[in-house]
């Protein structure tokens, strides 16, 4: 069968490798080892044991955001969500989200639209918490003079995307609570483009809706909220663990400000792995702080490598105890 071009894969391979250009242009190769090899891996391993413990909470949290449709077990919700990552790592377009709900879907016999139902409200928990930890660090983290602008661009943006944020999570509330007169609304707003766009996306999110069922009782949102606060913390510290590693130590908004900076590159289309885009992001954040350019080099290739290598292995642990095989995996992400 013939195989069609893929644009949007070989633009993610360009891409990375113009930012990989970009990285390594003036790194001395010699310097660049002799500074991994300096590494005291002993803070290397925190890390991981940290993200670990992030990839843990959010099998947790997802647990309380489909607790209405069924009490899952961690057993089952924690392979699920490694795997997923797993996937973001090696296939293209986040695929890992769709492969992260039929995992589950598969494993406890739900149905898949109501799990990814629920990542979809996951990733808003994620988004806010990202932007209150972006302005949280805006507001108390000086930046260097020469990044004024940069600093005054980023905490209006931050400030803009927070506003957003909160207006999606009142619109999803209406959606939910007063489903047919917020349909209704969609439908009037989109009156001024053509009919086949109400036409398709009415039922998309009606049937995204009623996948939606949040527990209301207090002590479930007070779960899913409180494991937010501590996936992101557990998040922040595998940087500073790093950055330790390193010999440098920083005030611990220095790593939110970084990883704040990774998550906006992975926003960015690129290889499989956010290669070139990941790096180059971290490279620029550790060189407002004045670090060299081959020490913030060797930090950003650590930093990818605690969260690219151990979820990859323990991923493939949990596809072959689980008895699932990758090609599975990948085509069931590709049919979602």
């Amino acid at each position: 069968m013939k195989r069609t071009f893929d644009v949007k894969f070989w633009l993610g391979i360009g891409i990375s490798a113009f930012f990989m250009a970009l990285l390594f242009r003036k790194i001395n190769f010699q310097q660049l080892g002799a500074a991994l090899l300096m590494v005291d891996y002993r803070y290397i391993a925190l890390a991981v044991l940290f993200t670990f413990i992030s990839y843990f909470l959010r099998a947790v949290r997802w647990r309380y955001l489909l607790i209405s449709e069924k009490p899952i077990p961690l057993a089952s919700l924690y392979p699920a969500t490694i795997i997923g990552y797993m996937a973001n790592n090696l296939l293209p377009a986040r695929l890992g989200e769709f492969v992260r709900a039929y995992v589950l879907a598969r494993r406890e016999g739900l149905e898949t639209p109501a799990v990814f139902a629920s990542l979809v409200i996951d990733r808003l928990f994620d988004g806010f918490t990202v932007l209150l930890i972006l302005l949280a660090t805006l507001f108390t983290l000086r930046l260097p003079g020469n990044m004024a602008d940069a600093e005054t661009a980023l905490r209006a943006g931050g400030v803009a995307m927070f506003l957003l944020y909160c207006g999606v999570l009142v619109f999803l509330y209406l959606l939910k609570r007063q489903t047919m007169r917020t349909l209704n609304l969609v439908a009037w707003l989109l009156k001024p483009f053509p009919k086949r766009v109400s036409e398709r996306l009415i039922p998309l999110l009606g049937s995204f809706i009623t996948g939606i069922r949040l527990s209301s009782k207090g002590g479930h949102i007070l779960a899913i909220l409180a494991s937010s606060f501590f996936i992101w913390m557990f998040a922040v510290l595998p940087v500073d663990m790093t950055l330790r590693g390193f010999g440098i130590h920083l005030p611990i908004t220095a790593s939110m400000f970084i990883l704040v900076l990774l998550v906006f590159a992975v926003m960015v289309p690129a290889s499989p792995g956010f290669i070139g885009t990941y790096h180059y992001a971290c490279f620029k954040g550790l060189s407002a702080f004045g670090i060299a350019d081959v020490t913030s080099v060797s930090i950003a290739l650590i930093i990818h490598g605690t969260a690219f290598f151990p979820v990859i292995i323990a991923g493939f642990y949990h596809l072959w105890s689980g008895g699932i095989s990758l090609n599975s995996v990948r085509k069931a992400g590709e049919a979602s």
